[in-house]
């Protein structure tokens, strides 16, 4: 069968379970590179979810075009079409506040500070340790490296991650680095990182399910050269394929409600070695 052949399909599915059940039905029928596709699709979801078109063309072993035939053949406009569907899993994976009350409800702890108190103090403790493990301490030099070379550090973390890049504006301005908070006050989120340039470098924070406005503000700063150090939870994060040095941290979460301690500790070593280091120049 030629790829030409594929038929589209009337009212493409829009969420995720229909979609991967349309696929594994579809799959025996779909040309080689389609079937290639529709595999790396079901393997690699986040990929597909936040990747660009050439990235998952790379990993999948396809041209980009490849990906747009498979995309209308699924009914979908187009490849852009198709994320939709995947990055609305990762949002839909993410609890509601009111679901994770309901679950401390439903184990007699929603009510009882100790209790609360010993469960986030664990997670808290099970971030940290996991990040002691898992960081690469070459990486975290060439991080360091990155930043303290750097004109000026724009801080970009929003939603979740804002606490954390306001308090690195905070210590960096007590400390004499030169920084820029990206707050996206009023939506001047590309206004404030406009005067990016090859001089300077981003820090950028985001974790699943990623910031939009943080992803396009990261790239943006990319494509004006400047260099770009992020802090995610994921080989499949959107900042982290952009990033020159990337470090992960996964939080460990207490009744859905997840720890920010490993990501402040980071935060903390990453603005005192950054200042220590401009100190020794």
């Amino acid at each position: 069968m030629d790829e030409a052949d594929i038929k589209l399909e009337a009212g493409a599915p829009r969420d995720f379970a229909a979609l991967r059940a349309l696929i594994a039905a579809r799959a025996p029928s779909l040309p080689r590179r389609l079937t290639q596709v529709a595999t790396y699709a079901l393997n690699h979801p986040d990929e597909i979810a936040f990747g660009t078109a050439a990235s998952v063309a790379q990993h999948s072993g396809v041209q980009p075009s490849t990906l747009v035939r498979f995309s209308q053949a699924l009914g979908y406009q187009g490849f852009s079409d198709l994320q939709d569907v995947f990055r609305a899993r990762l949002r839909d994976r993410v609890p509601s506040y009111e679901e994770r009350l309901k679950q401390l409800r439903q184990h007699g702890g929603a009510s009882k500070s100790g209790l609360l108190l010993e469960g986030f103090a664990d997670a808290a403790e099970r971030s940290v340790a996991d990040l002691r493990v898992k960081l690469d301490p070459a990486t975290l030099e060439s991080a360091v490296d990155i930043l303290a070379g750097a004109e000026t550090i724009y801080l970009v973390g929003l939603r979740r991650s804002f606490p954390i890049t306001s308090y690195m504006a905070y210590a960096m301005g007590k400390l004499g680095v030169r920084n820029v908070l990206v707050d996206g006050i009023a939506g001047l989120g590309a206004e404030q990182i406009g005067f990016i340039g090859p001089s300077d470098a981003v820090l950028a924070i985001s974790f699943t399910p990623y910031a939009s406005e943080t992803v396009e503000l990261v790239r943006s700063a990319k494509g004006r050269q400047a260099r770009v150090v992020s802090i995610t939870d994921s080989v499949f994060s959107p900042i982290a394929p952009v990033a020159d040095a990337w470090l992960e941290v996964v939080e460990a979460d207490f009744e859905g409600f997840r720890s920010m301690a490993a990501t402040m500790a980071l935060a903390m070593t990453l603005t005192v070695a950054v200042a220590g280091r401009r100190g020794e120049r």
